[in-house]
C-alpha cells in the first residue's frame, strides 16, 4: 500500500473476492539527512492507513530503509558517478518489492504479494506457436485449494496502454512472478477511480506520483546534488573537439538530454544535445540535434544482466523491446553472446541509448524479460 490509489484498489478488488487481505506500507524513505524538499512518506502512510480503515482490514508499516538504501540507492548513486543512467524503479521492484519485502511477506506466512501495477499476470499455456497464453484470476491469493509451485506464469502488458507498467517488472524471475498478483491490471485508469469513488477511498483523486519510487517529488538532479560531489570537466563538441564550456559533472546529464546543457545555440537556434561521456577527462560530448549527430542514434547495442521472467531466450530471434518507460515497443534482433548478455540490432535507429538504462523485452504484449545496456 503505498497511499496511491492504485494499490488502494487492488486491496479492495481482493478484499471484494473474499481474499483475505493485510495492507503494508515499505517504509524504504524518510528524507533523514533533511537535505530534500517534498518527500511525503507520512502523508503516503496516513492515505495508506485510511484506506485499510475503511476496508476494515490491518494496516502494517514495514521498515526496509536499510535494505533500499543497500540495494537501490547505493545502486543509484555509484551508477551515475560512473557517468550511467540507473533505474531505480526497476531495481526497486526486483530487488525489494518482490526481493526483501517478498521474503519477509514468506516469512509472516503470506502466500502473495499483490501490488498496484498496471500489469497482468496469466497462466502459460501452450499452443501451435507455443506460446499462447491462458488467463488465470488474479484473486486466488489466499486459496490453497489450487497451488501454483509448479505452475509457469507470464507477465502481460497492463490493458490501460497509457498506464502500462509492466516495463518496471522487466527484471523479476519466474518464481517473484509465481508470488506476484496484479489486481489492476485488467483496468482502465478512468474506471479504476471510479471504483475508488464508489468506495469511499480518500485516493481516489489523489495524482500519480511521478518521484523516484518511494522517495518521492524529488528531481533526479536535485538528489544527485544532494548525494554526489561535483566533478566539473569541460563541455565538447564531438564533432571537432572544440570546448564550448564547462558542467558541474557528468552524473546531472545522459544521453540525448537537451535540456540544461548551457551552451549557446548557433546562429540558426540549433540546440546542442548530449551525445557522449568521455571518462579520461570527464568530457560531456555534445552535437547539435541532429540525425546524423555522432552517438545520437544506435542501430546496435549490448545489454548485460539479462534476466527472464521465464525460460531463459538462449537462440538468435526476432522480437519487440521497449527502450525506454512510455516509448512504443520497436522491432529487434535478439543475439545471445554469452550467459546473461546478447547483441541487440534494431530494425530502425533508436534515440539517447545510455549505458545503465534497461532494455525490456517483449513477443507482443508478453514481457519476456529485460536487460541493462553495456
Amino acid at each position: 500500500m503505498s497511499g496511491g490509489v492504485d494499490s488502494s484498489v487492488a486491496a479492495l478488488l481482493l478484499q471484494q473476492s473474499g481474499v483475505p487481505v493485510v495492507g503494508a506500507y515499505m517504509k524504504n524513505w524518510i528524507n533523514e539527512d533533511n537535505v530534500l524538499g517534498d518527500c511525503p512518506w507520512q502523508q503516503d502512510i496516513l492515505d495508506a492507513r485510511a484506506v485499510c480503515d475503511r476496508l476494515g482490514i490491518e494496516f502494517r508499516v514495514v521498515n526496509l530503509m536499510a535494505d533500499y538504501r543497500r540495494l537501490v540507492v547505493d545502486y543509484l548513486l555509484d551508477g551515475y558517478q560512473r557517468g550511467q543512467t540507473p533505474n531505480p524503479d526497476v531495481m526497486c521492484n526486483s530487488r525489494v518489492k518482490f526481493g526483501v519485502f517478498r521474503a519477509y511477506a514468506e516469512a509472516e506466512g503470506f502466500s502473495a504479494l499483490a501490488t498496484g501495477h498496471s500489469a497482468r499476470r496469466v497462466e502459460a499455456g501452450t499452443s501451435e506457436a507455443g506460446r499462447a497464453l491462458r488467463p488465470t484470476s488474479e484473486m486466488q491469493v489466499g486459496r490453497k485449494a489450487r497451488p501454483t509451485s509448479g505452475t509457469e506464469f507470464a507477465l502481460l502488458e497492463g490493458l490501460d496502454k497509457n498506464k502500462d507498467q509492466s516495463y518496471f517488472l522487466a527484471l523479476l524471475n519466474q518464481a517473484q512472478l509465481r508470488f506476484a498478483r496484479f489486481p489492476i491490471g485488467h483496468l482502465e485508469k478512468p474506471e479504476l477511480r471510479a471504483l475508488a469513488r464508489e468506495a469511499g477511498l480518500t485516493t481516489a483523486g489523489k495524482k500519480d506520483s511521478q518521484g523516484i519510487c518511494f522517495i518521492g517529488e524529488v528531481k533526479m538532479a536535485d538528489f544527485l546534488q544532494a548525494y554526489v560531489p561535483d566533478a566539473p570537466g569541460p563541455i565538447v563538441r564531438a564533432s571537432d573537439g572544440r570546448e564550448l564550456g564547462q558542467h558541474r559533472g557528468l552524473h546531472f546529464y545522459t544521453i540525448g538530454q537537451r535540456r540544461g546543457i548551457r551552451v549557446p545555440s548557433n546562429t540558426d537556434n540549433e540546440a546542442y544535445v548530449v551525445v557522449g561521456k568521455r571518462a579520461s577527462d570527464r568530457a560531456l560530448l555534445v552535437a547539435f540535434d541532429h540525425a546524423d549527430a555522432p552517438g545520437l542514434f544506435q542501430t546496435e547495442v549490448r545489454v548485460h544482466s539479462l534476466s527472464w521472467t521465464g525460460e531463459a531466450l538462449t537462440t538468435p530471434q526476432t522480437l519487440e523491446g521497449r527502450v525506454r518507460y512510455r516509448d512504443p515497443r520497436v522491432k529487434l534482433e535478439f543475439i545471445p553472446t554469452e550467459a546473461g548478455s546478447a547483441l541487440i540490432k534494431f530494425s530502425e535507429p533508436q534515440r539517447g541509448l545510455a549505458s545503465g538504462q534497461i532494455l525490456a523485452l517483449y513477443d507482443g504484449e508478453r514481457l519476456l524479460g529485460g536487460g541493462v545496456y553495456q
